[in-house]
């Protein structure tokens, strides 16, 4: 039997995937979680098998809640079923440590078929994200660190300093920083760029 934890902000989604678990014979939900924090908090007192994340969940989230998770319980596999497309953050994902990236409009049976492979310990990346890996290995902003992408996609989709500041917990100073050196490792002058530059590599 699989133990699964389900991740995810919203109710209304994990009901969803709790319907489609619940088909199964062999995959259970063993806890659910509606923030990184809770999450983190039942995998440290829990043994789960694989922990099905979202990467947007309010506070702590995405590739910090990964490589959190990891160094909590590297046992645990961990498997990303996001909004996001697999060219924006597959490759960071299975970076920082997780087993397998899915989007959220992916089939039930692919779902199930990527659970019960990263439960064994297989790796999950579909055709499309593998190749976007490969496409995206010599991509400039792959040289930018985690924090860095976060902030450079956050600015480009529209968020001021001040939101991305509130939104990751850090000063409006520090995200001011991260933009320049967003921009200076891009090869970037202002904001306008950043968002053309976001927009033709299909990072928002």
């Amino acid at each position: 039997m699989i133990r699964v934890l389900l991740a995810d902000d919203h109710e209304i989604v994990r009901d969803g995937l709790k319907r489609i678990l619940a088909a199964t014979a062999d995959v259970r939900v063993a806890g659910e979680a509606a923030s990184g924090e809770e999450a983190l908090a039942l995998v440290k007192a829990n043994d789960y098998d694989v922990a099905l994340l979202d990467m947007s969940m309010p506070g702590l989230s995405g590739i910090d809640l990964i490589k959190r998770l990891r160094i909590e319980k590297p046992g645990v596999k961990l498997l990303v079923l996001s909004m996001h497309g697999e060219h924006q953050y597959a490759a960071r994902a299975l970076k920082a440590g997780a087993a397998g990236y899915l989007t959220k409009d992916s089939a039930a049976e692919k779902l199930l078929g990527a659970l019960r492979k990263v439960a064994a310990g297989g790796v999950h990346v579909s055709d499309a994200a593998a190749a976007s890996l490969v496409a995206t290995a010599r991509a400039p902003h792959q040289e930018l660190t985690d924090r860095e992408f976060e902030v450079l996609r956050m600015l480009a989709g529209g968020r001021s300093p001040t939101e991305v500041a509130s939104q990751l917990h850090l000063s409006v100073k520090t995200v001011s920083t991260h933009k320049a050196h967003v921009q200076d490792k891009l090869g970037l002058a202002g904001t306008a760029d950043l968002v053309r530059y976001a927009l033709e590599h299909k990072l928002i």
